[in-house]
């Protein structure tokens, strides 16, 4: 295959009959979290790690949800998952926090709200 420039254009060139398009179709789309949301969750884990309650954390993007997970050690279940599904924000709220046992513990629209139910724990464990 050969690409060929004229006049600012791209063109692609094939030895066989299979067509390319130029634009091909975007990929499937996933749920992430954007920076402005990043915000928030990484200060309240950042003083989490520093009160030396949580040590890990993994984020997954997937289809209808992404979630950021937290955990105590690498190799356990996380101990509580902050979760986004767009598809629930005229209904329920898109943010929620999930605990351990499956149990949503707050779930809200507004992100910092849902993640006060988790600063809450973090005053626990200073005292």
């Amino acid at each position: 295959m050969l690409d060929l420039h004229r006049k600012g254009r791209k063109c692609k060139l094939m030895t066989d009959q299979t067509p390319i398009p130029l634009h091909p179709k975007p990929a499937q789309l996933q749920v992430a979290f954007h920076r402005t949301e990043l915000g928030p969750i990484m200060s309240l884990y950042g003083q989490m790690v520093a009160a030396g309650e949580w040590r890990d954390y993994g984020i997954s993007c997937l289809k209808d949800l992404a979630v950021f997970s937290v955990f105590k050690r690498t190799a356990e279940n996380p101990l509580y998952k902050i979760e986004k599904r767009p598809k629930l924000r005229n209904k329920q709220g898109q943010y929620a926090v999930v605990g351990m046992d499956g149990q949503i513990l707050k779930r809200g629209n507004d992100l910092k709200a849902v993640l006060r139910v988790l600063e809450r724990k973090l005053i626990r464990a200073v005292d």
